[in-house]
């Protein structure tokens, strides 16, 4: 057993023997009720969608441990190369990126197709805690040290609109802004980032594809093609009320079954659990949610670095707008952007970002105790 306050190495025993195995539980619970939701959405067969998610999820998990037990510091002196690969493949998705459904942003790699803007969410993530890290509370807030982080966040968002992506450019923008936040930007600059986006909008508005300014267009009044563009979100309230407090039961929804839900086995699937298991479905998905942010949080304010509070912080708001944003697009409070829910949505992209990313939490979890400089190193 080490000292609560250690600067030495912890073996790899002590390592396990710090797991947070509580936050991987809720991540195996919920990732369960994914996999029993595409077994439904897949018409009571495990092809093509349950038995590969339990896959992924069995891979990302391994994952997610050998993150966890690497060396903090090890992370803190890679996180600058860790992005640059990851912005190096979004520049490379422009010249080999294999196209599908219209839109340019996967790698082939034979095995899987990867998706490097899924990655980058965790990859700026841990840029910007390492560039925070290395500079003062009070300097935090000041213009000229935004700079540089701003560079970090637009240059992934530039190359992801690019694809076109647009929900995921947000996305980034968003996860950036909420560390931004984290690291003491003040509130009054937020606003005049606010001012400057609101006055872009005409100049935003016509650089995207038609796709996607119908998407919002629909999002303001779904009424006015529900046949077309508004059928998705249509479909998807009709299904969330349908399921009342309990639901119709595992298997019985009948918009999911008779297919007239749209992509219920990824952006819609919480639809779905509505409708199958009511509003109590719901919210007992909604609650291993919070727990996983609660840990979150309680890891963020248990690390003795800074590198490591911003870290579990930018991982815990990561996880925040994936679940707000998926259930507010499929509510109707927001456009539809395609945002996947976290391991319950079929795709594995999103989930290895998701499980990376809390290999991430538990890493700091596990040398919380441990305490670096600003160069670095322990003190």
């Amino acid at each position: 057993m080490y000292s609560s306050y250690t600067t030495h190495r912890l073996t790899v025993r002590q390592k396990i023997r710090q797991l947070n195995w509580g936050l991987i539980f809720v991540l195996t619970a919920t990732a369960a009720i994914g996999v029993a939701m595409l077994y439904s959405a897949g018409d009571g067969s495990w092809t093509p969608w349950a038995v590969r998610q339990a896959l992924r999820y069995a891979v990302g998990i391994c994952i997610l441990l050998a993150i966890a037990l690497i060396d903090i510091r090890f992370w803190w002196r890679n996180s600058y190369v860790i992005y640059g690969l990851l912005l190096c493949l979004l520049i490379s998705v422009e010249i080999i990126g294999s196209i599908s459904m219209g839109a340019q942003r996967w790698i082939n790699l034979g095995l899987i197709r990867l998706q490097p803007s899924e990655l980058m969410k965790v990859a700026l993530i841990v840029a910007l805690a390492r560039y925070f890290h290395g500079v003062s509370i009070e300097d935090s807030g000041r213009l000229r040290f935004i700079c540089m982080p701003l560079i970090l966040i637009g240059a992934p968002a530039v190359f992801v609109l690019k694809q076109p992506d647009l929900g995921t450019a947000v996305f980034i923008i968003l996860t950036g802004l909420a560390v931004l936040f984290v690291a003491g930007l003040r509130l009054w600059k937020f606003g005049l980032v606010l001012g400057i986006a609101a006055a872009a909008i005409p100049i935003v508005w016509g650089t995207l594809h038609r796709y996607q300014q119908k998407r919002i267009l629909t999002f303001l009044d779904p009424e006015s093609d529900p046949l077309g563009a508004g059928y998705h979100i249509m479909q998807s309230k009709i299904a969330l009320g349908s399921g009342g407090l309990t639901g119709k039961g595992f298997m019985l929804g009948s918009q999911s079954h008779l297919n007239f839900l749209p992509e219920k086995q990824t952006d819609f699937i919480f639809t779905m659990v509505a409708e199958e298991f009511g509003l109590l479905g719901g919210l007992i998905l909604l609650g291993l949610y919070i727990v996983m942010m609660v840990y979150g949080v309680f890891i963020s304010l248990n690390s003795r670095s800074h590198f490591g509070r911003l870290l579990a912080m930018g991982i815990t708001s990561m996880l925040f707008l994936y679940v707000f944003i998926n259930i507010a697009m499929v509510m109707g409070i927001v456009p539809v952007v395609g945002v996947p829910l976290p391991l319950i949505s079929y795709g594995g992209n999103a989930m290895l970002s998701v499980l990376i990313g809390v290999g991430f939490l538990i890493n700091v979890h596990i040398h919380r105790d441990i305490i670096l400089s600003r160069s670095g190193n322990e003190s």
